[in-house]
C-alpha cells in the first residue's frame, strides 16, 4: 500500500503531486485554484469572525466521524457560536511518514464533503510531513473566516439574571465514544461522536429575532466546564437542573465504569444557548424542529449570585457546586 513518505513534504515533485492529485482535487474552488502564496478573497461586508483550531484526536477515524471531519465541523461551529456566516477555512496538515494514502484520501474526502454540506470553501493550505514516530498519524490546524451581520451582538459576557439555560441535545455523546472506541467497549446500543455542523441551526434559531444571548460550543470539559466560563465572564450564577439535562443511558453507563461525570464529558454537535426568558419557548420550538435539535431542552437559569459559580439541582432535591475541572479529563478527544 501506498505510504506518506519525507519525499512528501520535501516541496519537489512529490509534494506538488500530492497537493494537486490530493488536495486540489477534493478542495478544488475558484479561490484555492488561484495558486498563489496567499489567497485574494472578495470583499466582506460587517465584522469578521476568526478562529483557529489545532486536531489531535486519537483515533483519527472514531463512529460518527474522523479528524477531518472534526475539524470541518469545530471550526465552522465556532465561528457559528459568535453569531456569524462561516465562509472561509484554512487548512494545515502534519503528516507521520508512513502514513496511508488510502486513509489520508479518506480524510481529505472527508473534510471537502463536510465543507460543502456548511457552505464553507477551504481556500489555502500547508503540508508538512515529520519523520516516522514523530507524530501520531496525522494533526490537522485550521482558520476559520466568517462574518457576523450587522446589529448582532452575541457573547458569552451577555448572560443576565433571570436568562434560561438551553442544550440542543444529549450531553457527553462524543467523548463517550471516543473512550469507548480507545477502550475497546462494547454495548448492546453503539456509542457514535455527536460530530456534526451547528451553524444551519444556529441560523433557523438567529431568524426569530429572539433575544439570544450567548452561544457556546461545550467541548472539551463539557457542558459544566462551559457554563463556568460564561458564569465567570459575565459575573453571574448559573444553576442547572440535573433531571432536565438530556444523557443517553450508554453515556452513562461508561462514565460510570470509568468514574467520569457526564456533565464533563465532551461534545462536538451540541450548542449552548441563553436566552431572555420570555424567548425560551419559542427558541426551544424552533431547535426541536432542526435535525441537529430535536432533543433540546431547557436545563437551568441564569441567577444574580454566586457570581461565578455553576451550581447542580439534583434530582433529589439536593444542591452541589459543578467547579472548574482541574486538568484534562479525557485527553485527545478533538
Amino acid at each position: 500500500m501506498e505510504r506518506i513518505t519525507m519525499a512528501h513534504g520535501s516541496g519537489g515533485r512529490a509534494s506538488h503531486q500530492l497537493i494537486h492529485d490530493l488536495f486540489y482535487k477534493y478542495f478544488q474552488n475558484d479561490i484555492l485554484s488561484q495558486g498563489n502564496d496567499a489567497s485574494v478573497v472578495p470583499n466582506i461586508p460587517g465584522r469578521l469572525a476568526v478562529s483557529t483550531d489545532s486536531f489531535v484526536i486519537h483515533p483519527i477515524f472514531f463512529p460518527g466521524g474522523d479528524i477531518g471531519k472534526l475539524a470541518v465541523c469545530g471550526t465552522v461551529n465556532d465561528l457559528a457560536m459568535s453569531g456569524a456566516r462561516p465562509l472561509y477555512i484554512t487548512v494545515a496538515f502534519i503528516i507521520e511518514e508512513g502514513f496511508l494514502l488510502k486513509d489520508l484520501e479518506k480524510i481529505v474526502s472527508s473534510m471537502s464533503q463536510t465543507a460543502k454540506e456548511a457552505g464553507v470553501k477551504i481556500i489555502t493550505g500547508d503540508t508538512k510531513v515529520v519523520e516516522s514516530g514523530s507524530a501520531d498519524h496525522l494533526y490537522i490546524n485550521t482558520t476559520g473566516i466568517g462574518m457576523i451581520p450587522e446589529g448582532l451582538q452575541i457573547g458569552g459576557q451577555y448572560a443576565r439574571p433571570g436568562d434560561k439555560v438551553l442544550i440542543s441535545g444529549t450531553i457527553g455523546d462524543h467523548g463517550t465514544a471516543i473512550m469507548a472506541k480507545r477502550k475497546g467497549f462494547e454495548f448492546s446500543l453503539d456509542l457514535v461522536s455527536d460530530c456534526g455542523l451547528l451553524n444551519g441551526l444556529i441560523d433557523q434559531m438567529l431568524s426569530i429575532k429572539a433575544t439570544i444571548k450567548v452561544l457556546r460550543d461545550p467541548t472539551r470539559g463539557g457542558l459544566a466546564t462551559t457554563l463556568n466560563e460564561i458564569a465567570i465572564q459575565s459575573g453571574v450564577g448559573i444553576l442547572l437542573e440535573e433531571g432536565s439535562v438530556p444523557i443517553k443511558q450508554e453515556v452513562r453507563s461508561l462514565g460510570e465504569i470509568l468514574g467520569l461525570d457526564p456533565m464533563y464529558i465532551a461534545n462536538e454537535g451540541k450548542v449552548i444557548v441563553i436566552v431572555d426568558a420570555k424567548d425560551a419557548e419559542q427558541v426551544l420550538k424552533v431547535m426541536k424542529r432542526h435535525p441537529m435539535g430535536t432533543e433540546a431542552a431547557v436545563v437551568g437559569t441564569i441567577m444574580d449570585a454566586p457570581k461565578g459559580q455553576v451550581y447542580l439541582k439534583t434530582e433529589i432535591g439536593g444542591t452541589r457546586i459543578l467547579h472548574m475541572p482541574v486538568g484534562e479529563l479525557l485527553p485527545r478527544i478533538c
